[in-house]
């Protein structure tokens, strides 16, 4: 076979021509990986949207409303337990219902009667934190389920319904995001507490108990109550609810900071062990040091701390 010379232009030709092939090549290529690319993210990011967790009060089968009819609530207005026979799943929830027909009515509009805030205590929510339920306590506000912890939760709920559904609703999305977690709601940016990070004061102990046992009682996070910014454990059901019906008697002075050293304007941490009930109002030191000061002048320097406390408050805001 004769072998065909070609000339070094003729190479050069067809060496830039498969370049240039090779190239657009490339270049369609790249455009498809990049096209391919974002369809699998628009995807997934749709998928992610479709596979969205609620935050819900269930037990550990999934089942929600500790098994009643959600739609006995509307229908009949009142609590009916459910039947596993008649179930349905909805925003990661398994529903009971009483019978076909109300399964039937919360398939074709569940959002009318779901419970609002994930089946959690609604006057819980409204204050930035969740608490479990009472399906006794429910009541239907504007067409909506909502159902509280227990009558002490419906009396304060009931003061302002629709103010404290307003912030219920404002609320929700911070505490579901947080999976209940206590959250500072506005109404408590303006207090100034000495708190852990988890806003928990008195370091934990019992504020009740410094008044009726005389001592410092350490507290469970069993037993709480939400005061003016601050989260109170108590030693006791007994004491968390003394607490709660006159918090104002028991919160401690400059929001658990020292008492001498508010005396100098100034704040500092206590030791929970220091400390005075005086004409009723329990009073912690940073250390014995600061106790003996503190008593060294008392009325002068209570006179002192309770004239500096607004002002460091609002400075500190």
């Amino acid at each position: 076979m004769k072998q065909i010379t070609k000339s070094p232009k003729t190479l050069k030709a067809i060496s830039y021509y498969r370049n240039a092939k090779t190239n657009k090549l490339t270049i369609v290529l790249t455009f498809c990986f990049a096209a391919l690319l974002l369809l699998t993210v628009v995807s997934n990011s749709h998928a992610q949207n479709n596979s969205e967790k609620y935050f819900n009060n269930i037990n550990d089968k999934g089942v929600i409303l500790d098994g009643y009819d959600a739609v006995a609530f509307f229908i009949d207005n009142k609590p009916v337990q459910g039947d596993e026979k008649f179930q349905y799943s909805y925003q990661d929830a398994i529903y009971y219902f009483a019978s076909q027909q109300h399964l039937d009515l919360f398939k074709g509009n569940p959002d009318k009667y779901k419970p609002q805030f994930g089946a959690w205590c609604a006057y819980a929510v409204s204050l930035g934190r969740v608490a479990p339920i009472d399906v006794n306590t429910f009541s239907i506000v504007d067409g909506r389920l909502v159902i509280q912890h227990n009558e002490r939760a419906v009396k304060g709920w009931n003061k302002d319904v629709a103010g404290n559904l307003s912030k219920a609703d404002k609320y929700w999305p911070a505490v579901s995001s947080k999976n209940g977690k206590q959250i500072t709601t506005d109404e408590e940016k303006g207090f100034l507490n000495n708190t852990d990070k988890d806003g928990v004061i008195l370091q934990g102990y019992d504020a009740v108990a410094y008044f009726t046992d005389n001592k410092a009682v350490m507290g469970s996070d069993k037993y709480t109550a939400r005061y003016n910014g601050a989260t109170y454990w108590f030693s006791s059901e007994k004491n968390a609810a003394m607490f709660k019906d006159h918090p104002e008697m028991f919160a401690p002075q400059y929001g658990a900071y020292c008492g001498y050293a508010m005396s100098l304007n100034k704040l500092r941490p206590i030791n929970p062990e220091i400390f005075d009930v005086i004409d009723g109002h329990l009073i912690l030191q940073h250390s014995k040091d600061a106790y003996d000061k503190f008593h060294d002048g008392l009325a002068a320097n209570i006179v002192k701390a309770d004239m500096y406390w607004p002002k460091k408050v609002k400075e500190c805001r």
